[in-house]
Parts: structure tokens; C-alpha cells; sequence
């Protein structure tokens, strides 16, 4: 993973971040992931990323900060892995569509050991953390995304069928993290086509 940006500056545009930062960040990033916002503190993210405790504050501020960067990481990066996964193999809308869950099967296989980041935090943080903002923006950016293909599809109520398709993302995510379900986002996908086909407005069928 490619950390380009740190915290915001003037302006609210992103720092560039130094070599030291990057690492901060890069380190910070898998510990959280692995072992969890509460339970990783800023001494052994900056032990194992060979820097000082100060030179982390230097760089993020707190580790709320650096938790918000992770966080803005982890969603920039499901972004255009998504998004690239779709415009380069999706075809039609409809393919574009079950595309999504192709693009999850991916994620999935080399990023969800530890589940849905996004739902970790909304666990682990207070309600009052700026981190839940930024996974309730995660979901509702997912939301959207599926609901405009899905009114490129032809679907006669887009959002309900993004509502849908949404469920089976998230449950294929939460079945694989857990090992109950072997092949989740390809099974999700299956449903998908299933939901898609009955949900097409009868002039576009």
C-alpha cells in the first residue's frame, strides 16, 4: 500500500508525506488492521517503525490523527481498487455491476484477514471520534457507487437494488473474515445476478 498523503494542511489540501511519515503511516496502518486502534499505542508503532515518539507527533499529531490517516488510506485504496477493477473488466452495465463482487473476491483473498476496517473502527471508536465519520462516508460512497450502476443497468428502483447488493457485499466480507463461508464473494456474486435479472425495468429487459 502506497501512502502519498498525510494530514490535511491549509486549505484542508494533504501534506506530502516524508520517508519518516510514510513509514509511520505504512506501520501504523498493518498494526491497527491486525491488532486494533485501542489496543496499538504510539510507542510501538514508532519502535517498529524506527522513529521517535516525537517525530510521530511531529508528523500526524496524535494518534487520532494517525488513526484518521489510516483510515483515509485504507478507503482511498478500496477506491481505485474497486473503481480500476470495474472500468478495466466490467463491459456492460449489467457486467459492470456483478463486476464489483470480482473486484471484492480480490480484496478479499489479499486484505481481509481481520474484516472490514471500516466496521472494526465503527466498533472500537467512541461515537464522537471523527473516525466514525469516515467509515459512515466509506459505506455511503460504496452505496452510491453501486446505485449509479445499477441505474446504468436499467434497474427499475436503482437504490433499492443497491440496498441489496450492498448486503451481500458486506455479508461476503463478514463470512470470509470468519472462515464460515468458503468462495463468499462468489456466491454473492451468484445472488447478485439473480437480484440484478428481477430487478431490470421491464423496458430495458
Amino acid at each position: 500500500m502506497t501512502h502519498s498523503t498525510g494530514l490535511p494542511g491549509r486549505g484542508g489540501r494533504r501534506r506530502p508525506l516524508t520517508p519518516a511519515g510514510a513509514r509511520v503511516l505504512g506501520t501504523a496502518s498493518r498494526l491497527f488492521y491486525e491488532h486494533g486502534l485501542r489496543a496499538v499505542g504510539v510507542e510501538a508503532i514508532a519502535d517498529e517503525a524506527g522513529v521517535t515518539k516525537k517525530t510521530l507527533y511531529d508528523r500526524f499529531g496524535s494518534k487520532d490523527d494517525l488513526i484518521l490517516a489510516y483510515l483515509r488510506g485504507r478507503d482511498e485504496l478500496w477506491r481505485s481498487t474497486l473503481v480500476g477493477f470495474v472500468e478495466e473488466r466490467g463491459g456492460s452495465p449489467t457486467e459492470r455491476l456483478l463486476a464489483t463482487f470480482r473486484a471484492l473476491d480480490g480484496w478479499l483473498k489479499e486484505r481481509n484477514r481481520r474484516g472490514c476496517a471500516f466496521v472494526n473502527a465503527h466498533v472500537e471508536l467512541p461515537e464522537d471520534h471523527p473516525g466514525q465519520r469516515l467509515a459512515r462516508e466509506h459505506k455511503a460512497w460504496m452505496l452510491d457507487y453501486l446505485e449509479g450502476l445499477a441505474a446504468d443497468a436499467g434497474a427499475a428502483d436503482p437504490a433499492l437494488l443497491a440496498r441489496r447488493l450492498l448486503i451481500l457485499h458486506e455479508g461476503a466480507c463478514v463470512t470470509d473474515s470468519m472462515g464460515t463461508v468458503d468462495g463468499a464473494a462468489e456466491l454473492a456474486e451468484e445472488m447478485a445476478a439473480a437480484l440484478i435479472e428481477r430487478s431490470l425495468a421491464p423496458t430495458s429487459a
